[in-house]
């Protein structure tokens, strides 16, 4: 028997339930989190020895490993950086694309005590070395590729390891159990960089409490979507995994919530491939398709999706970017069996990815809605003063919860920009609180300010999204001597499709503000430039930057 929204979350969450909240200290504040959880990530890896010979990962390359192998590469791993000098606490940089050896790694460094700093791979040589010069590791592995890009730049006694040539040989290391070197719940385990798609990129340093407290909470939200709707979809399969591990979806999601659910990851490599997604959906059975929205967007549009048996696929996730009603539209008329199965999320990296989540009738009573917010995450909108404004006003968005950052690295203006008394953190995004749920209205770097009038680009793509002829759009102000800003919109045209700018905007106008629609409409023959989370990158499209990330 199906349950509602609240009495499901009560039922896992309350006293007694699967994933019952207590209250304890974190970094000096009261703060709810699981009565039974794991202490360290390590006690995950341990514990995943339970799934035998089960298959933990499998690349499109042809590597495999199940979750025995996978203990010993891991075992084997920290035992040679043991052995170069790392210890509890030092830095060990990942720059490189998806691969084994950036798993295998991971679980290594987390293990040991020490942090992993994951590189984006995308950077170009002038940010990878910023990159290095705030982290300051004492240990590199780098792929080939981007080996490559660091040529001719000092990096003094780094000791470098590239994963093609020098990674074979810390496997050979003939150790087989785990470090035991003393772990606690807030040692930090990973420091993740910003996307920067404005200024410089910031280190989010996060702990063992953080990561652990995303796997339940990840738990919990899948837990109360079966309990919602017992309904049985899809095959018992394997989950495609397309985002880089350096992004909280491919380290939190899929190679550690996938870990200690005992689920098989299958991945991609090189740029995204959707006919070579398809083939790996037929070969190893994978159940859940997981990814941005032009992923999605471009799976649901090659000729070769006929190949996919529809009741193959129990779930598609969006993630990294905004989930439009038109691809929540799109995905259904492929898939009617996944009709209303389609949720929403909200986070950040500096909020240890979770803050709230919005199920299928929620996203289509309100596509602005994310949600109420997750069982154990408090939200509060305040002004710029940090004064609590209450339901129903736009403001600024503020979140507490265990699964909070310990804090930027090494950077002690922007966390005292961006914590509140109380470790509450401040988003940087727009939104109100009504009837329990959180309503999304921008990124506030985003907002439009046009003769007085606060416009959001938010709610003018999500008009744009619903014409028939569009595929892409972003929105953003362009400075106006008269009215301060105007808006101005950059859209692309779905296959085939022509777009009339002036049909556009009339479109706009039949629905917003005269204020809202667009004075400037930009068609683009290109697809948007995004970053490595899915993310259009806005600055770019305004000229305020070039493009420096390199997709392969």
């Amino acid at each position: 028997m199906s349950m509602t929204f609240d009495e499901a979350t009560q039922a896992l969450t309350g006293p007694g339930g699967m994933f019952e909240l207590t209250t304890e200290d974190v970094l000096g504040e009261e703060l709810p989190v699981f009565a039974q959880r794991a202490p360290s990530l390590r006690a995950f890896l341990q514990m995943s020895a339970g799934h035998g010979d089960k298959e933990y990962y499998i690349f499109d390359t042809g590597e495999r490993c199940t979750y025995a192998q996978n203990l010993l590469n891991v075992a084997a791993v920290a035992a040679s950086l043991t052995d170069r000098g790392i210890g509890k606490g030092d830095r060990v940089a990942i720059l490189s694309a998806n691969n084994p050896a950036w798993i295998t790694s991971y679980w290594a460094v987390v293990s040991l005590g020490a942090v992993v700093v994951a590189m984006n791979g995308w950077w170009a040589a002038d940010e990878i070395k910023y990159g290095l010069d705030v982290a300051e590791p004492k240990v590199l592995l780098v792929d080939q590729r981007r080996a490559e890009r660091l040529a001719g730049v000092d990096l003094g006694d780094l000791d470098t390891i590239v994963i093609e040539t020098d990674f074979a040989p810390l496997l050979d290391n003939d150790t087989t159990e785990l470090p035991t070197v003393e772990l606690a719940e807030d040692d930090p385990a990973v420091l993740l960089f910003t996307s920067g798609t404005t200024g410089k990129p910031k280190g989010a340093l996060l702990s063992h409490r953080n990561l652990i407290g995303f796997v339940m909470t990840a738990f919990v939200l899948g837990a109360r979507v079966r309990m919602i709707d017992p309904t049985p979809r899809g095959s018992d399969g394997a989950t495609l995994a397309v985002f880089p591990m350096f992004h909280v979806s491919g380290m939190f999601s899929m190679a550690t919530t996938q870990l200690v659910a005992g689920g098989t990851t299958v991945w991609t490599t090189g740029r995204f491939d959707a006919g070579k997604v398809i083939e790996l959906t037929v070969a190893e059975n994978i159940s859940s398709w997981s990814g941005a929205s032009t992923h999605i967007w471009r799976l649901l549009e090659h000729p070769d999706l006929h190949k996919v048996d529809p009741a193959q696929l129990g779930a598609v996730s969006m993630g990294g970017s905004a989930t439009t009603p038109e691809l929540v539209r799109a995905t259904e008329e492929k898939f009617p069996h996944l009709k209303g199965t389609f949720g929403s999320g909200y986070g950040s990296t500096e909020t240890g990815s979770l803050v709230s989540h919005a199920t299928g009738p929620t996203l289509a009573a309100d596509p602005t809605s994310v949600g109420p917010p997750l069982p154990g995450i408090a939200v509060k909108i305040v002004d710029d003063d940090g004064n609590d404004l209450g339901e129903g006003v736009d403001g600024n968005i503020v979140v507490r919860s265990a699964l909070v950052m310990l804090g930027y690295w090494k950077n002690d203006e922007a966390n005292a920009e961006t914590f509140l008394p109380g470790r509450w953190v401040k988003t940087g995004d727009v939104g109100m609180l009504r009837d329990g749920e959180l309503r999304m209205a921008s990124r506030k770097r985003d907002l439009i300010i046009r003769g007085g009038e606060n416009v959001y680009p938010a709610e003018i793509e999500l008009r744009l999204e619903e014409h028939r002829t569009v595929a892409e759009v972003a929105v953003f102000g362009v400075d106006d001597r008269e009215l301060g800003q105007k808006v101005k919109a950059v859209v692309v045209a779905k296959d085939g499709q022509i777009i009339d700018v002036e049909a556009l905007k009339a479109h706009v106008a039949d629905g917003l503000a005269y204020f809202k629609v667009p004075e400037f409409i930009e068609v683009r023959t290109e697809p948007m430039p995004r970053n490595a989370s899915g993310k259009i990158m806005k600055h770019v499209l305004s000229g305020e930057a070039e493009n420096a990330f390199i997709e392969e």
